[in-house]
């Protein structure tokens, strides 16, 4: 015969640690900054195949590129941002992006990892003021807060690194 009492089950700790709101992005480096994307957005990662060149396209396009027989625009990332753009490394990467309506290519410098952000880790770009870019959705701050079971820090990246948060359509539109 069950009670009330009976009924009552309390949830395992573990459990309430995992409901908190996580929010997972893809880091890269461009320069020597650390940018992230919703990883949601990023389809696939490639490595940087043979550009071909489109005739009077912005400054920031670099060409196209076919990926799985579907033709993509490339752009340039450290154009787009306004940084010096160097020549190709060997961790140069292309990720083919979904930007609302249209896929595109963003060339990176390296591909870093994916992070897993609780809400508390991340800060809207309103800290910033308002010389914020649109592209800019906030500052991510990994293994500031968040703690795994067992008291190990939810990413391995030094709770110091910040990562600069992009909304891939703003981006794609500016």
């Amino acid at each position: 015969m069950s009670t009330e009492q009976d009924a009552i089950v309390p949830r395992p700790k573990a459990v309430v640690e995992t409901d908190e709101a996580v929010r997972e992005f893809l880091s890269f480096s461009i320069s020597t900054e650390c940018y992230a994307l919703p990883l949601s957005c990023v389809r696939e990662i490639v490595r940087v195949p043979a550009v071909t060149e489109v005739p009077r396209s912005p400054e920031a396009v670099l060409g196209i590129i076919s990926v799985r027989g579907t033709v993509t625009t490339v752009i340039d990332l450290r154009l787009k941002l306004r940084i010096d753009p160097p020549p190709l490394g060997p961790k140069s990467r292309i990720l083919i992006v979904d930007g609302g309506g249209e896929v595109m290519g963003l060339l990176v410098d390296a591909v870093l990892q994916v992070h897993r952000l609780p809400e508390q880790d991340v800060e809207l770009a309103s800290v910033l003021g308002g010389s914020a870019p649109p592209y800019l959705v906030g500052i991510g701050r990994p293994g500031s807060g968040a703690q795994r079971a067992g008291g190990r820090p939810a990413s391995t990246v030094e709770s110091s690194e910040m990562l600069l948060l992009l909304d891939p359509i703003a981006l794609l539109k500016t």
